[in-house]
């Protein structure tokens, strides 16, 4: 069983929770996953790591309600359990096998979108340890909905934020704050974008006039997180990949977007039933 140490309400819909697992956390790297299962007979859950400490022997994870099972999660609280919390898995954010003198003279923009700003936090967090300058973009809907922000801003040399709204940062999309950073004369060496699958699909095509390297993080479209059931299957390169074991990040302009959007609509009717069946006590 994995305790829940910590667990905090960043927002309405969304829960911060420090969980003991003192092996994973020794191992674990940004750009991760993880599986978790509430009960004996429950889902099998991907989610991206968001933190670790491996002197506490913990691992942070962000969890959005959706749908039947992260609602489960959400209503966990401290002193309660998984019966599975398995990880790491997914291969680490490429920079992690880099030489770290290279990495520190490097300038990296992130660009988070919603729930996205959980995975971005841990590589922000590495990357300001390695010395390397980093400047981050959070997009969210409204105040309510951004998240992360102090933590953010503690690792990295500049934060922006907007919101579709206008309630706190900049009005609009995380797109047209990018663009006025690049036509400002911002250089980066390096760009990562996490997000919903349109946001990442539209900071590809801003990005790429600029000629600026982007990676994307398609962890929004693995179910079982083991490459066995095969509903991460992706185009990359004009070559099938899974997102759980060849990702969960890949070349922003190598990957068919439109593909990746089809297969991560099959399965919301599904999700939307569950969901009813778990409101009025029927699901598992």
């Amino acid at each position: 069983m994995y305790k829940i140490i910590k667990r905090r309400e960043l927002t309405p819909s969304i829960v911060l929770m420090d969980v003991y697992a003192p092996r994973m956390a020794k191992s674990a790297q940004p750009g991760q996953f993880l599986i978790v299962r509430v009960h004996d007979k429950g889902e099998r859950i991907p989610l991206t790591i968001c933190d670790y400490d491996r002197e506490k022997g913990t691992i942070t994870i962000v969890t959005q309600v959706v749908g039947a099972s992260s609602r489960r999660i959400c209503h966990m609280q401290e002193g309660d359990e998984f019966v599975d919390f398995a990880g790491p898995l997914g291969r680490a954010s490429e920079f992690i096998f880099e030489d770290k003198e290279e990495v520190k003279g490097r300038r990296y923009l992130f660009i988070a979108g919603g729930l996205g700003t959980a995975p971005v936090y841990p590589q922000v967090k590495y990357l300001h340890d390695c010395g390397a300058k980093v400047d981050v973009i959070i997009g969210a809907k409204n105040k309510d909905m951004v998240i992360l922000e102090r933590e953010m801003s503690e690792v990295c040399d500049n934060l922006y934020i907007c919101t579709d709204d206008g309630s706190y940062g900049k009005k609009g999309l995380v797109t047209d704050l990018l663009k006025e950073l690049m036509d400002s004369g911002e250089v980066y060496d390096m760009a990562v974008a996490i997000g919903p699958m349109i946001m990442m699909k539209f900071v590809t095509l801003t990005l790429k006039p600029y000629n600026v390297p982007l990676i994307v993080s398609l962890n929004t479209l693995m179910v079982d997180g083991t490459g066995m059931c095969g509903a991460c299957r992706v185009t990359v390169g004009n070559q099938t990949k899974f997102a759980c074991v060849d990702g969960p990040e890949f070349d922003a302009y190598q990957v068919d977007f439109e593909e990746a959007m089809r297969r991560q609509g099959m399965y919301k009717n599904i999700e939307k039933e569950a969901d009813h069946k778990c409101k009025i006590g029927l699901g598992n």
